[in-house]
């Protein structure tokens, strides 16, 4: 599940998970809001935060600034 294209855009995948970070949330929990296997999210998630669009937190993931932007521009 590849979660960023090679010019910088998310693919569906990548746009589910973001959005599922509305709320920050553990590995576990974004199983459940995706419907997505645990692999899947791990690996999305690291490729979102190499892209700088989420970040690590004690309980899990949040967006950050730039993630809030990108998913509040058309």
């Amino acid at each position: 599940m590849a979660c960023v294209n090679p010019d910088g855009s998310l693919s569906p995948s990548g746009l589910v998970l973001l959005r599922a970070l509305d709320a920050p949330g553990a590995e576990r929990e974004l199983t459940e809001r995706t419907g997505r296997p645990l692999f899947q999210v791990r690996s999305g998630l690291r490729e979102l935060q190499s892209a700088g669009l989420v970040r690590a937190i004690p309980v899990g993931f949040e967006l950050t600034g730039v993630g809030r932007e990108w998913l509040s521009s058309p």
